[in-house]
């Protein structure tokens, strides 16, 4: 057995392990443990985290939030429960050390598959997958050997005992999915762990750095291939690297060959209340002037369809019955405000009260768990600000479009139905942020800031410098709660849930491939140069080479294109 007693917390003492304890929720998962304490870089088996209100009782059908996911022949569960094994106080993340878990307690029949490991500087939160054979067809092995990847006994770090990183020896035919960490020297029992059959593994790569330490690294691991059909499923388990040891590949991710593999996946009812208990606040800058709406309300208050070649653009209909379908993205037709100036200036401010979001539900790392991308329209994207140094500086039209297409996504566990990370989509780019370290409001909504006219957003108010270098200098990103804000379970439309067949009706407008706004160049030079005349040249310069950097949506007068057209659409966030 592993050599991991449980005593009672608080426990800190040198050598010792602590049991972390909670109540079981819903099925077979384990509850996240609760505490009220949330002070930054407390023993972060006594700081957890917890969703500010109680999971809903989800709509019955299939197998959404019923606990046990079917890999094919291998059962799994999250457990989200767990013994500290081992922690260090210093190094990896704001210096804050890493602390290294057992899940427990396992449910009857299950098997741990690998331990569970995070950084200090948060609360609290994470899951273990842990698995049964069904099959009776030798889905789970026993390791044959161990090896020590490392140990931190000669190490000058300060820390609770010793930690031993073992690798498990796969027997022929299947691979380790997870590590041991013990803190004894004493090689782990063969029974301590299992691996899993080949054709239920799939190719892992390095996630995010959970600890580093004198050429000594931990990193979290996800599926190499992630999207919409990839059947790779993350465990939650971990990658421990020394100079010279073997690194990811000596591990592999689960996969999920089951025949029915969208059965955990929510149906539509699951779906509205999924809405209901997540649904993201957005909050507006107070300055912001160019707000959202919704696509019919664009299209009805006169938006217009340019053909090449034709002088003489087409009003568009309600719901885009008149796009072109199909087809690419070649320069053939686009979509333009109205040509009335009177009429233009209305509908760059956007309407609020006609203001929808739209989602794309699809499955991801293997359906063990569902993102719900929640698609934002703005009519326009207004103009970017500059900070050079003291100065602050608006860049006329640069960063001017017509149409502007920005989404958050939120992950749910098909396991038990929570929240678990949040994606922030800012311009090209984008953040996930787990669920412990965002701001929610109105129960489990999580806050989002959008950023004044260029509509990029953060789970956190202030100012982000786009292109900063470190210099002071970038494209200004400033975000604060205004009187405008949307809820985005108030008015929302499912528009893509492939697993769900001809249950979700995809609009017209969804299969445009062309851009939503027209293509106007302009010399960068020249514009930098007529806003920044009164800068020092050497300020001047700097600007320039940052602004020159940063992606063509910021930089050109261009349209973007919709939804369906981006690569996250059918891959995961970037």
């Amino acid at each position: 057995m592993l050599p991991f007693p449980p005593i009672s917390l608080p426990s800190m003492t040198k050598g010792t392990t602590s049991e972390v304890t909670a109540s079981p929720t819903m099925g077979n998962c384990f509850g996240l443990p609760t505490t009220d304490l949330e002070t930054k870089f407390l023993p972060v088996e006594s700081s957890f985290f917890k969703l500010p209100s109680p999971l809903p009782s989800w709509p019955s059908g299939g197998g959404f939030a019923k606990g046990i996911i079917d890999l094919g022949g291998l059962e799994v569960c999250q457990v989200s429960t767990f013994t500290k094994v081992w922690a260090t106080h210093e190094g990896g993340q704001d210096d804050s050390g890493a602390t290294f878990f057992l899940p427990s307690p396992i449910p009857t029949g299950f098997s741990l598959l690998g331990c569970y490991a995070q950084p200090n500087n948060r609360p609290l939160f994470g899951c273990v997958l842990v698995g049964r054979d069904t099959s009776n067809e030798g889905t789970l092995a026993k390791p044959v050997d161990y090896t020590l990847l490392w140990s931190s006994e000669s190490s000058n770090i300060k820390q609770d005992g010793n930690g031993y990183f073992w690798l498990p020896t796969p027997p022929e035919g299947y691979k380790a999915v997870g590590l041991i960490v013990t803190n004894s020297s004493e090689k782990p029992s063969p029974d301590d762990i299992r691996c899993v059959r080949l054709d239920l593994t799939d190719a892992c790569e390095n996630d995010e750095s959970i600890w580093n330490n004198d050429g000594f690294g931990v990193n979290g691991l996800r599926p190499a291939n992630r999207g919409i059909q990839a059947l790779g499923v993350r465990l939650g388990t971990f990658i421990a690297q020394a100079n010279g040891s073997p690194g990811s590949s000596t591990i592999a991710c689960l996969k999920n060959n089951d025949c029915n593999i969208n059965y955990s996946m929510p149906n539509l009812s699951q779906i509205q209340a999924m809405m209901q208990a997540y649904s993201p606040w957005i909050y507006f800058h107070p300055d912001e002037e160019f707000l959202p709406s919704s696509v019919s309300w664009f299209f009805d208050n006169g938006a217009l369809l340019y053909e090449k070649g034709n002088p003489s653009p087409a009003p568009i209909t309600s719901n885009g019955s008149n796009l072109p379908q199909g087809g690419s993205n070649d320069g053939a037709y686009w979509i333009d405000l109205p040509v009335d100036d009177r009429e233009k200036d209305k509908v760059k401010k956007g309407d609020i009260p006609s203001s929808k979001v739209y989602l794309h539900v699809k499955p991801m790392l293997g359906a063990t768990f569902t993102d719900v991308a929640i698609w934002i329209f703005y009519p326009f994207n207004g103009p970017a600000k500059a900070k050079v140094g003291p100065f602050n500086l608006s860049l006329g039209r640069i960063g001017e479009h017509v149409g502007d297409w920005e989404h958050v996504t939120l992950r749910v566990s098909n396991f038990s139905g929570e929240l678990w990370r949040v994606y922030f989509s800012e311009h090209s780019a984008g953040t996930w942020v787990e669920a412990s370290q965002l701001e929610f409001e109105g129960g489990n909504k999580p806050v989002v800031y959008s950023s004044l006219h260029g509509h990029a957003n953060y789970s956190k108010a202030g100012l982000v410098l786009e292109g900063n270098s470190g210099s002071g200098i970038g494209i200004r990103n400033d975000t604060a709660k205004g009187k405008n804000r949307i809820d985005s379970g108030e008015r929302f439309e499912v528009v893509g849930a492939e697993y769900l067949g001809s249950v979700v009706t995809e609009p017209p407008w969804l299969n445009y491939e062309r851009e939503w706004g027209p293509k106007i160049t302009y010399d960068i030079g020249k514009e930098i140069n007529r806003v920044a005349r009164l800068l020092p040249g050497r300020l001047k310069t700097a600007l320039k080479k940052v602004v020159e950097r940063l992606p063509d949506e910021v930089l050109g007068e261009e349209g973007p294109t919709g939804p369906k057209e981006k690569s996250n659409w059918y891959m995961d966030e970037r």
